[in-house]
């Protein structure tokens, strides 16, 4: 058996065996790949924004879930690669055309308002942009303001759904038993 192995070897054909394991580790591969599409779009360019764009969208999410003492934040928990994945993968044009026309928007208010580009502004003048296109959260209308709900909810869907927003954010045990219900204080 040896013997016939070294000789399907020398001849560049592959044993049964050999199949069986590249076609085990091909479907493991691409189940990884769909279990984890924040990974899969983080290790090459981005899937659906261009690469600056995709740079303003790690920065815009980071200010609306920035890192602080408790938590790393959006950026750590690769909300744009979340984002870009989800994007990527919409049959629906509606959601991909306002956020490319919603990011033209943030950098022609950043141009208005401070005279560069977004990612060029300092922190201060990002976050002034992000409070005006805030203002109406509740009842918005114009466009940039549509967008910043767009973004924030998306940002908020991608990091509670992440591992750091899900167990270093919301402290998340798992399936524990519990001698009393703790609840989880919203506010």
């Amino acid at each position: 058996m040896i013997e016939d192995r070294n000789e399907t070897e020398l001849d560049g054909e592959l044993t049964r065996r050999e199949m069986l394991k590249l076609g085990a580790s091909a479907a493991v591969t691409v189940a990884l790949t769909r279990l984890d599409p924040v990974a899969a779009s983080q290790s090459k360019a981005p899937l659906f924004f261009t690469r600056e764009e995709f740079a303003l969208v790690d920065q815009l999410t980071e200010l609306i879930i920035p890192a602080d003492d408790h938590s790393p934040g959006a950026k750590a928990a690769q909300a744009a690669g979340y984002i870009d994945f989800r994007l990527s993968e919409s049959l629906e044009e509606t959601p991909k055309t306002l956020w490319r026309n919603g990011l033209k928007l943030i950098e022609q208010l950043s141009q208005e308002m401070h005279g560069k580009s977004f990612l060029a502004s300092s922190q201060e003048q990002q976050i002034a942009l992000l409070t005006r296109i805030s203002m109406n959260e509740q009842k918005a209308v114009k466009p940039e303001e549509l967008f910043f709900n767009e973004l924030k909810s998306r940002t908020a869907n991608a990091y509670y759904t992440s591992k750091i927003g899900i167990h270093t954010e919301m402290e998340y045990k798992g399936n524990t038993s519990l001698k009393e219900f703790a609840g989880y204080d919203a506010t």
